[in-house]
């Protein structure tokens, strides 16, 4: 029998394989890895989640909640030429936003914040934001 023993989230990520298994892994982002991946971290300043990039999943949506402190969630619109403006959601502890998969996005934070983020890392791609 496979044993049940607690698993710090801050300390690891919980990968879901295809097959529906999870494993406990070491912390370590990795966007070449196939599989859902169960992110958990606390961050203090904007620098803690990279608000200086953006970041886009091709293979799946995102969810992203707020556990303690409280966030922002910014998406940029998906064609510059349409003359959209991002878009900004407050994120408040307890709650989460869904990112639709090929949508660029980035983080910031209101206070300093616990975060979970569930993503497929596989295809993630990173563009710096210009000016920062």
């Amino acid at each position: 029998m496979t044993p049940i023993t607690p698993v710090d989230l801050f300390a690891s990520f919980v990968r879901l394989d295809g097959d529906g298994r999870a494993h406990a892994e070491p912390r370590a982002f990795d966007p070449s890895r196939e599989g859902w991946q169960l992110m958990t971290f606390h961050a203090e300043t904007d620098a803690d989640v990279h608000a200086d990039r953006w970041e886009v999943h091709a293979d799946a949506d995102e969810v992203v909640s707020c556990l303690t402190g409280g966030i922002r969630l910014h998406v940029r619109p998906e064609r510059a030429s349409d003359g959209e403006t991002e878009q900004e959601a407050a994120v408040p502890a307890g709650s989460a936003v869904i990112v639709p998969r090929g949508r660029w996005h980035r983080v910031e934070l209101d206070a300093p914040s616990d975060i979970m983020s569930l993503v497929v890392a596989h295809g993630t791609r990173l563009e710096p934001r210009p000016g920062v």
